[in-house]
């Protein structure tokens, strides 16, 4: 049988384009302020550009200079450090504290309400804080000698040694409850006939957590796992505030950089192309997780 004539034109009446027409004002303003803005910066990659006269077309010569510089690949390196030591905490410890917090017991919401505060505190507040609980003289180091009956002056944030993993502490800090709130989502959901159960075959205690709880939460784990890792990657405002990428480097971050590059420098083409290759490397990451991960959670 021949096809019929206009079939596709009856397709398109057949459409319910009522729907299109509510979704059409957030793409608009997603294309201006989101994909547009891509574009850009990836057209800017390609340019030298200094906030002056119009972008000079220079080919791939940013991203040869980023292959040999060697600041890029410490603060790369950082950023991985950062990724490797922040994410296992801020996965594992608001999983901790939602099934402490999911109990029924009088006055909970308290606990919730305090254990969610950092999150709503300003990363200029917490920084500055927590810059002052670093100090030399400041109130870690004075807990630390009342313990040891002795004069603690430990360089929390002036030491190359210390001064990454002092940061990563705050940022911690801040996400807990924020990551705690998604997994306390996810508890509540999960009916109580199945811890009855397990009790029932002795499984009670934080064991009943191993049996049921972390089996069922794996699409949250893995919410937080991909959520956290991403922050990671794009931290900046703790590193600006508390260190400003020292002592020597040893704190600063791609997006630290990209800002130096961009802002301090005005090299915008250079700093364009930091920001491409950052999210090439997020995006990998985001499709792998995707991809080896999520098909265990559906098994």
């Amino acid at each position: 049988m021949k096809p019929k004539k206009n079939s596709f034109k009856q397709k398109l009446r057949n459409i319910n384009w009522t729907p299109y027409f509510f979704l059409l004002p957030a793409v608009l303003l997603l294309g201006i302020t989101a994909f547009l803005p891509v574009i850009q910066a990836v057209y800017l990659s390609f340019t030298s550009y200094d906030f002056v006269g119009s972008p000079n077309w220079v080919g791939w010569k940013n991203y040869n200079l980023l292959w040999r510089d060697r600041l890029f690949w410490q603060v790369l390196y950082n950023t991985i450090v950062y990724l490797v030591f922040a994410v296992p905490f801020l996965v594992v410890l608001p999983l901790i504290l939602a099934i402490l917090v999911n109990q029924a017991l009088k006055g909970i919401q308290i606990f919730r309400a305090i254990y969610y505060f950092p999150v709503v505190v300003s990363v200029v507040v917490a920084g500055i804080a927590w810059k002052w609980v670093y100090a030399q003289n400041g109130i870690l180091n004075y807990f630390a000698s009342l313990i040891s009956f002795q004069t603690i002056k430990i360089a929390w944030l002036t030491d190359s040694r210390t001064a990454i993993f002092s940061i990563i502490a705050v940022t911690v800090w801040r996400g807990l409850g924020y990551y705690m709130v998604i997994y306390l989502a996810g508890l509540q959901a999960i009916p109580k006939d199945l811890y009855e159960a397990a009790a029932i075959d002795g499984s009670d205690g934080w064991q009943k957590h191993f049996d049921i709880t972390v089996p069922l939460l794996k699409p949250y784990i893995i919410l937080v796992a991909i959520l956290s890792a991403i922050a990671s990657m794009k931290i900046f405002e703790e590193v600006y505030i508390m260190s400003k990428g020292g002592p020597a480097n040893s704190t600063k971050t791609v997006v630290y950089y990209l800002f130096e590059k961009g802002f301090d420098s005005l090299e915008m083409g250079y700093a364009s192309a930091i920001g491409v290759v950052l999210f090439l490397i997020i995006f990998t990451i985001s499709i792998l997780t995707v991809k080896f991960v999520s098909p265990s959670t559906r098994a």
